[in-house]
């Protein structure tokens, strides 16, 4: 089978000013990692809900020049056997080009492409 594997990333970025520095030196980070090995991999810059507000925002949070971005990492995993098995196969390829950055899978979904 073949599926769609959604992972979340917490990727750390210093000495920005602004929560849209950030998020673009994180995307051209997360991007110069995987360039051209891994370009299969869709990177976008995921969200929060507000516990108070209920208003949805972009998932940066800037403290003393220092970044924290939430992306979501998607790419297309063919041939797994299972859910877990694709889950497994993707943490692993995207895990070896961005070492040292928290990753969970959020969502494996079959797909027929």
């Amino acid at each position: 089978m073949d599926y769609i594997v959604t992972m979340e990333a917490a990727w750390s970025v210093r000495d920005v000013e602004t929560i849209d520095d950030a998020i673009g030196v994180a995307i051209s980070e997360a991007g110069k990692q995987f360039h051209p090995n891994l370009d299969f991999v869709d990177i976008e810059i995921g969200s929060i809900v507000c516990d108070k507000c209920g208003k949805e925002m972009e998932a940066v949070m800037l403290v003393a020049n220092t970044a924290l971005v939430g992306m979501i990492l998607t790419l297309k995993v063919f041939d797994a056997e299972n859910v877990e098995h694709a889950s497994r196969i993707a943490k692993s390829v995207v895990g070896r080009a961005l070492k040292r950055v928290p990753l969970r899978v959020i969502e494996v979904a079959e797909w027929g492409g």
